[in-house]
């Protein structure tokens, strides 16, 4: 009798647990689109997305210049973390001894939770002289921010690599070896290929984090309303532009700021889902794999 009783507890504490958090997100969704949207009625929303110029003082709305910001700091935090996340994965799934992979593990994980503001602030206090000495400009710039985001976005990028690689058959691995493949082949050829739907997903949910990406970017970035031209120029991405001017926003000045939320929102939704739906077919394929 207890124990029907603490299963019946269990399952509806945690009926309103999702309950709770369904709707704490569901009240998310609508405080947002109902501070943004008056901004869209009232500026337009080809001018809004596509218009190049950010002067609320005098009635210039256009985020153009944030999202592409945004995209150019994401796809070289990519072209950086892909690389060294899936060198990594293969270490810790494939080529490390267990010692070495009890060490790098954890070690891994603890990025996770290291605070954004502190990536920041390492990258200023460390990183942006470097640039400046090394490359030139003032060192705020599109290519520190790329390297900031690089070390954030490593730990999902491993985690889901590493997980998607242990997830193969065995078999495969067996196989590979079996018919004379090296050690190496097996890994290039075999093993990678069927876990690219989880390492894809991997990179996806990486650049859903990049996107997303405020503070840190705030601090290294140099938030300066221009494209960047070279990886040496300073611009803003459109987390950042929400969080330096939401303060002392009033009126459409504050719903273009929440209307660049929406705009953020629906993309990072669209990132996710997008990992969401290659993380089912993997693990679909490899379950068919498996029966056959």
């Amino acid at each position: 009798m207890s124990r029907y009783f603490t299963n019946r507890l269990a399952k509806y504490a945690v009926f309103i647990s999702a309950s709770v958090s369904f709707i704490v997100l569901l009240a998310i969704f609508v405080f947002i689109f109902r501070s943004g949207l008056p901004a869209f009625e009232e500026i337009g929303v080809l001018d809004f997305m596509f218009g190049t110029v950010w002067r609320p003082g005098q009635g210039a709305y256009g985020i153009l210049v944030m999202v592409v910001g945004s995209l150019q700091v994401t796809v070289g935090a990519l072209l950086l973390a892909v690389p060294l996340g899936i060198a990594c994965a293969i270490l810790l799934a494939e080529v490390a001894p267990p010692r070495v992979r009890q060490i790098l593990r954890p070690a891994v994980e603890l990025l996770v939770g290291i605070p954004s503001v502190v990536y920041g602030l390492v990258g200023m206090v460390l990183l942006l002289p470097a640039v400046r000495e090394y490359f030139g400009g003032t060192g705020a710039s599109v290519l520190a921010a790329s390297i900031v985001l690089t070390a954030m976005v490593l730990p999902t990028i491993i985690s889901i690599s590493e997980d998607s690689i242990r997830a193969v058959p065995a078999a495969y691995k067996e196989g590979a070896l079996a018919l004379g493949a090296t050690r190496w082949q097996t890994i290039w050829r075999v093993l990678l290929p069927a876990a690219r739907s989880g390492i894809g997903a991997s990179i996806v949910l990486g650049m859903g984090r990049a996107i997303g990406e405020t503070m840190a970017m705030i601090m290294v970035i140099g938030n300066c309303i221009k494209f960047a031209e070279t990886p040496l120029d300073c611009t803003r991405t459109l987390t950042g532009n929400i969080a330096v001017e939401i303060g002392y926003a009033t009126g459409t000045h504050r719903s273009a700021l929440f209307a660049t939320g929406i705009v953020l929102l629906i993309f990072i939704l669209f990132i996710n889902s997008i990992a969401v739906i290659a993380l089912k077919r993997g693990v679909k394929g490899i379950s068919g794999q498996n029966l056959a």
